[in-house]
């Protein structure tokens, strides 16, 4: 299975927010990952529909908006104007997620829902199958930069399962959160199809393409031979 590197802008230079987001697209980046955060769901505060905009204007890859946000349901509509391809809600916020799928659905955006470390796979079962993505966070949400929570990878291996009984293969299973050269090959192995990536994008000391070109190569040498 080929994986999917999703740079995510939260550790970008948003000074440059458009050179990083083409200087990524041109390292071999398949996505582009856009962290939205309310100050309430989670402890940061970070961008809204206009900077997704520029994220848009400035890329031809597919535009991976993640909702870390109360009512969801309410924004909907501004990120599929700014230009996403993907809109993941949270499960944790969603009283409603059938619904909350079916809208974005409707909008022409390819749905996802996302799971917290301390959310069970249980929780998502019946909307499986109306859902393009499934992400599973890897760290607690928030904030860039930090370390992978190592019973993640369970976590993943188990949801690949799920995925594949329900036939929704087509799916793609999504990790975020300590993404690394040296985390890359487990989140691989246990069957992760994309990749998000910050801060070991955006900040490694020999630049981007070099570290979309080693993480790639983490996951791939990983999930291909099966070493640990």
């Amino acid at each position: 299975m080929t994986v999917l590197i999703s740079p995510s802008i939260l550790s970008a230079d948003f000074g440059r927010l458009a050179e990083q987001v083409s200087e990524a697209a041109e390292a071999g980046a398949d996505w582009i990952h856009v962290d939205v955060m309310d100050g309430h769901f989670v402890p940061n505060i970070t961008i809204g529909p206009a900077v997704t905009s520029a994220v848009r204007a400035a890329t031809d890859l597919p535009v991976d908006v993640h909702l870390m946000i109360e009512e969801p349901d309410q924004y909907l509509s501004a990120f599929a104007d700014a230009g996403a391809d993907y809109i993941t809600v949270h499960q944790e916020v969603c009283p409603h997620l059938h619904r909350t799928v079916e809208r974005i659905r409707e909008l022409g955006i390819r749905p996802g829902v996302t799971l917290n470390p301390d959310t069970s796979l249980d929780t998502l079962m019946e909307v499986i199958p109306e859902i393009d993505l499934a992400l599973i966070m890897s760290v607690n949400p928030g904030f860039g930069g930090q370390s992978y929570i190592p019973a993640s990878t369970e976590k993943i291996r188990r949801l690949r399962t799920m995925l594949d009984e329900c036939g929704a293969n087509g799916a793609e299973l999504e990790v975020d959160g300590g993404i690394n050269v040296g985390t890359a090959g487990a989140a691989s192995r246990a069957g992760a199809s994309v990749l998000v990536a910050g801060a070991a994008v955006f900040r490694h000391p020999d630049g981007i393409a070099e570290a979309i070109r080693l993480i790639r190569r983490a996951a791939e040498e990983v999930g291909a031979d099966g070493a640990s």
